[in-house]
Order: C-alpha cells, then sequence, then structure tokens
C-alpha cells in the first residue's frame, strides 16, 4: 500500500503550499530561477487568469509522511484541443522529490481527471498556454535558468523513463549566444538591403504607442498569427492580450523592444522583438518570491540600471512572408548596439522547437551555443 496521499487543492491555503513547495524543494539551488509569488498566484488563480475563459484545471498536491513532497497541475486547454483536434488534458507546474512513489502519485491524479474528463492522452509539461514555462529541462543541468522557462532536478527526466508509458512528443532547444563587439556585418549589410529593396523599417516604440495608440494589442496579435503552427499553441484572446499588456510593459526598457513595419502597406506591423536585461539573479534575490523587504529593489536594478551581464530574448516574431526577405536582420543590427552599450556580455534564447531550423538560423552570426535541451511527453490514456 502506498504511503503517498494525494491531495486536491481546494483552499486559499492549499494553494499557498502549493506555490510555497517549489520554493521549498529548491532553496539555495543556484540553478533555479523562482517565479514570483504574486505571479504564481495570479496565473494559477481561476478568478484572476483569463486563460480560464477557454481551460479548466485542477491542482494536486502529493503527501508523504504528512509533508508535501510533490505538486501538478492538470490543465485542459479546449482551444488547443480544437485547434489540434485532440483531447488532451496537459500537466503542468510538476515538482517532487526524488521518490518514485511520489511522482507514480502525481502523474496518476493528472491521467484520472483526464479519463474523468474524457480526454484520450496526458502531454507535458504545458501551461495554460505558450506563454508559460513547457517542458522538463533534460540537459544543462548546471545552466543559469531564465524567468520565462523552468528548471529541473537531473531526476526529474529519470522518473518520466522509469513510470512507462511516457514518450517523447516534442524536443526543444535554447540557445547562448554571445554578445560581439558590434553588429556583424551580415546583419547590418541585409538589413541596408531590405529597407531599400523593400521599405522595410524599424520602429521604436513608446508608452504612448503601446498603451494609446494600440501597439501593445498589434504586439500581440502579431505573435498569435507567427506562433501559430508552433506545438501546442493556442491564441490568446484579447482579455490575455489585455492582462498582459498590463503585467509586461508598465517597467519594460522599450529601447529593447524593436517592431519592424512595412513602409509599403501604411506602415504594417510585420516583425516584432521583446527583449529584456536577464532578470535571472534578481529574482533568486526575492526570498522566496517575494518582492519585500529587498526583492524589488534587485528588480529594479537590473530592469531598469541594467546591472545584469545578460539579455532574454523573450519572444521574437516575424510573418512568414518577411523572414525570407531579411526583415530578423532588421532587428538584430538595431538591438546588437543597445546591448553593446547597455553592457550586457551574453543573451539566451527562449524555447525553440529543435525542428525549427528557420529560427534556429537565424542565430548563425553570433556563433550560438545549444547550453540546454527540454522535452515534452505523451501518454495514452486509451490503451
Amino acid at each position: 500500500m502506498s504511503s503517498v496521499q494525494i491531495k486536491r487543492v481546494e483552499t486559499k491555503k492549499d494553494l499557498k503550499d502549493f506555490i510555497e513547495f517549489h520554493y521549498d524543494l529548491y532553496e539555495g539551488n543556484p540553478y533555479d530561477v523562482p517565479n514570483l509569488y504574486s505571479d504564481e498566484l495570479n496565473t494559477l488563480s481561476k478568478d484572476r487568469n483569463a486563460a480560464f475563459d477557454f481551460c479548466e484545471a485542477e491542482y494536486y498536491l502529493a503527501l508523504k509522511d504528512g509533508r508535501v513532497a510533490g505538486r501538478v497541475a492538470a490543465i485542459i486547454n479546449h482551444k488547443a484541443n480544437e485547434k489540434w483536434k485532440k483531447k488532451d488534458v496537459r500537466f503542468g507546474w510538476i515538482d517532487f522529490i526524488d521518490d518514485m512513489e511520489v511522482s507514480r502519485a502525481l502523474f496518476q491524479a493528472v491521467e484520472d481527471y483526464g479519463r474523468q474528463k474524457g480526454m484520450e492522452a496526458a502531454v507535458g509539461p504545458l501551461g495554460f498556454t505558450d506563454m508559460d514555462p513547457e517542458g522538463i529541462l533534460t540537459w544543462g543541468f548546471d545552466r543559469l535558468g531564465t524567468m520565462a522557462t523552468s528548471y529541473n532536478y537531473a531526476y526529474y527526466p529519470r522518473h518520466m523513463e522509469q513510470l512507462g508509458g511516457w514518450v517523447k512528443d516534442n524536443d526543444y532547444v535554447e540557445y547562448y549566444l554571445e554578445v560581439p563587439e558590434k553588429a556583424p556585418e551580415k546583419y547590418t549589410k541585409i538589413a541596408e538591403m531590405v529597407e531599400k529593396r523593400y521599405n522595410l523599417h524599424v520602429r521604436k516604440l513608446t508608452k504612448r504607442d503601446i498603451f494609446e495608440g494600440g501597439y501593445g494589442k498589434k504586439l500581440f496579435d502579431l505573435i498569435n498569427l507567427t506562433y501559430a503552427d508552433l506545438y501546442g499553441f493556442s491564441e490568446l484572446s484579447d482579455r490575455q492580450i489585455d492582462q498582459y499588456i498590463r503585467m509586461y510593459f508598465p517597467l519594460a526598457d522599450l529601447s529593447l523592444v524593436t517592431a519592424v513595419e512595412d513602409g509599403n502597406k501604411d506602415n504594417q506591423l510585420v516583425g516584432i522583438a521583446i527583449t529584456i536585461p536577464s532578470l535571472s539573479r534578481a529574482l533568486q534575490k526575492c526570498r522566496r518570491g517575494r518582492l519585500l523587504p529587498f526583492g524589488w529593489w534587485h528588480l529594479l536594478r537590473a530592469i531598469k540600471w541594467h546591472k545584469t551581464e545578460a539579455v532574454d530574448l523573450l519572444l521574437i516574431g516575424v510573418l512568414p512572408e518577411y523572414r525570407a526577405k531579411g526583415a530578423n536582420a532588421l532587428v538584430f543590427a538595431d538591438l546588437i548596439p543597445r546591448y553593446v552599450e547597455y553592457g550586457f556580455k551574453w543573451g539566451e534564447t527562449q524555447v525553440e522547437m529543435e525542428t525549427n531550423e528557420g529560427v534556429q538560423s537565424q542565430w548563425g552570426p553570433l556563433d550560438p551555443i545549444n547550453h540546454k535541451k527540454r522535452r515534452c511527453y505523451r501518454k495514452s490514456l486509451t490503451d
């Protein structure tokens, strides 16, 4: 008989325990980058996260000897299932001690929930949407994490293999990029050429553009178009877009955000790059994900005064018909001199599908190093 008890999250205290477990499990880990407690609470609260307009979810805690030993979220994204014509239950926010009884009980809870809801497969780690962390880290355990991804111990993928039934569904790669002393000639020459040949140009946005001029929504509408065919993607709703605009842009350094417009089409937005100073070290200094007493200061130093050596390439999207025209070169020709001015030493891409050679080829002039890999798994619930 198993000594592990599964408890469904039902109360505010349960949800607090769910969030806090990650801080407990990774206390003092030099590579984990903990999310802010307030951000986790907003994402997981059914009355706050706009994704619940088309998602449903339950959260589970694994208790062993009366103490929390693991956690997992079971999520059904109905919009994604409709788009991809699947009946999937997702698992996310997965954490557990190195104990097979614990991990087995957590995944069994996800499978049971999925079957109760008529789902035919379990898949993950995935969040509500692509804006949430994806994939279990399978390589690069000695590399610092980022705000947009999740870290896990090396025993996680071993558990997935030993549990049985879980197979590879998608692999991701992440790249380390050294910031050069100046923008590589390949970028600058192509940028100059596409400006003249196609009348494309860079536009630097202001806060007024974002909040009053409609560009905030235009940016995420473009992300919806450019990410539409990516693994597991579901289109962001207007309410989600409004949430992300309010969440990310009030403190954003817009010099690190570059838009590309087509002058032949009334300055239509055709490309966007949203990059930010790395908040990894600052978030590690936010005790248990709290801004008080001094966490806010470390974040402010990174965001406003760029007291960090790294930059995160958070979201980059270019309409398919403009990728072949070299619109990406305009982005990098604009951003790299700004990275140099701010003293950034290296950059970090976010997760990219290992099969997405088009995206990976754009890093060529920066001598990219693949330093992390992640995997999403799938298990049939009908076998």
